[in-house]
């Protein structure tokens, strides 16, 4: 039963939108009046018609006072046709409690005066009017405007006829009266109905609301809480790396000295472990290294040093200084430059870094293969730019490990961190300075058979203090936010 009773409620709503434009459906405040509307022009001809029909049956004269009403109540069938046509929903809506006015005093006026039985009508109209119009002052005085001028020209008929004309007696219209207070009374729950319908819907939106208002609330200090957990874990990380590499900075360096004394002392058992330390040692400075610097871009403390220099020379200084990396998996370095580089203007520093880490990556997943470091320029509307490529013929990384390549302590693949070893740092530390300086870093890769990171950079760098963001975007020290999607 409940199945059926909905399906002709949605029947119903389904008609009552055909005639309401689809701008007032879009209106949350409009569109349940405007529904209201709709449903009492269409179901209230047939509450109305009844009491004509009666008096047609008890009036042995009833034209053309019945006629004229019964047209008067026909018109309601015109508005929502007219709404969907011309839009003009206000100006329906005072039309319409100005038909419905002449219609009840109309009737009252031929039928019994104050005594009639169309009266209970009259108290209708600033109901359905401040249901279709709601509560706004102007609505409220023009509603008011239109009673009143039409209870004076009532009295005025009135006073001009020398009373109400008697088409029927009063005791032969108890039946009619009858008839229009059961009408009045069904129309009337019809819209209350509607009406409750409408108030139980915005009370569970308002419910929503404020759940969602609670959640958004709760949203905002979990927000906080990790920022300052954040916070407060980059400044630990900080803190700690400082605090660690200054005794392991003294652990190098004794190694160093004792590798030198070994070495002119002629204790070849000695040196094979003192190389162990040292190169441990090695390891552990530029893992702390990189925790630092990452810790430094996520507390927004990294500052850029920009300063002009050759790029020409950059690359070649670069590739001297990794060629022994990468000559311990017998792999070949090739460099390859753009005609024509001139200077740049940047973050040498960082940006050496990020070549480096990818050279040596490369140096560390590719043995006896072909490493390419090749730089270029490039020129679009949003400048000039130069990109730096290394390409290997190395193992490669697979397309679903692709997104993961560039997380804090994440690798493509887990096997990998046993097999090659590494934090997982480089790459990550390695796109954050790339995208401090206003740039970025990209990847392609087939697996087995290679892959090419790009590092694309302006050729003027930003030089305000910046933060990184994990949407992608460095925000400046003045607090503007400027993405880095180069893509």
């Amino acid at each position: 039963m409940g199945s059926h009773l909905s399906n002709l409620l949605n029947l119903v709503y389904l008609v009552v939108d055909w005639f309401i434009p689809s701008w007032i459906k879009q209106d949350t405040d409009l569109a349940p009046r405007a529904r209201m509307f709709v449903i009492s022009h269409l179901f209230g001809p047939f509450l109305g018609h009844p009491i004509t029909l009666s008096l047609y049956a008890i009036d042995p004269n009833p034209n053309p006072h019945v006629p004229i009403l019964g047209i008067s109540i026909l018109a309601f069938w015109f508005f929502p046709i007219a709404l969907r046509l011309t839009g003009q929903y206000h100006t329906l809506a005072l039309l319409s409690v100005q038909n419905l006015t002449f219609a009840t005093l109309w009737g009252c006026f031929f039928y019994g005066g104050v005594s009639s039985p169309f009266m209970p009508w009259l108290l209708m109209v600033p109901l359905l009017a401040f249901y279709y119009l709601g509560a706004a002052f102007r609505f409220r005085v023009a509603v008011i405007g239109i009673l009143c001028v039409n209870l004076l020209g009532f009295f005025l008929a009135y006073k001009l006829n020398q009373g109400f004309p008697v088409h029927v007696r009063m005791s032969d219209m108890v039946g009619v009266g009858m008839i229009s207070i059961l009408c009045a009374s069904i129309y009337v729950s019809l819209m209350a109905v509607y009406y409750a319908n409408v108030v139980a819907s915005e009370s569970d939106m308002q419910r929503e609301v404020h759940r969602h208002r609670i959640t958004l609330a709760e949203l905002h200090r979990a927000k906080d809480e990790a920022e300052q957990a954040n916070n407060a874990k980059s400044e630990f990380l900080a803190k700690m790396s400082h605090e660690l590499r200054t005794p392991l900075n003294a652990v190098i360096g004794y190694s160093e000295l004792l590798l030198e004394d070994a070495e002119l002392s002629g204790r070849g058992e000695e040196i094979a472990d003192l190389e162990k330390i040292n190169r441990a040692g090695m390891h552990l400075l530029s893992m702390l290294t990189d925790v630092l610097d990452l810790s430094k871009i996520e507390a927004g403390k990294t500052e850029l040093y920009s300063e002009q220099f050759e790029l020409s020379a950059f690359i070649d200084d670069v590739a001297y200084t990794c060629r022994p990396i990468l000559a311990k998996n017998a792999n070949q370095l090739t460099v390859h430059k753009a005609p024509g580089l001139g200077m740049l203007t940047c973050d040498m520093t960082k940006l050496r870094q990020s070549v480096i880490n990818l050279l040596s990556n490369a140096g560390k997943f590719t043995s006896n293969g072909q490493i390419t470091l090749e730089c270029n320029l490039e020129e679009d509307a949003n400048g000039q730019w130069f990109t730096i490529s290394v390409r290997d013929t190395g193992i490669g990384i697979r397309e679903a490990d692709l997104p993961r390549l560039f997380q804090n302590f994440s690798q493509a693949d887990a096997g990998i961190s046993q097999q090659f070893g590494g934090t997982g740092l480089g790459l990550a530390l390695s796109r954050r300075l790339c995208r401090l300086m206003g740039g970025d870093i990209t990847v392609e890769s087939q697996f087995g058979k290679g892959t090419c990171f790009t590092i694309r950079l302006p050729m003027t760098s930003p030089t305000t203090n910046t933060a990184f963001t994990d949407s992608g975007e460095y925000e400046t020290g003045s607090g503007e936010t400027i993405g880095t999607d180069l893509a």
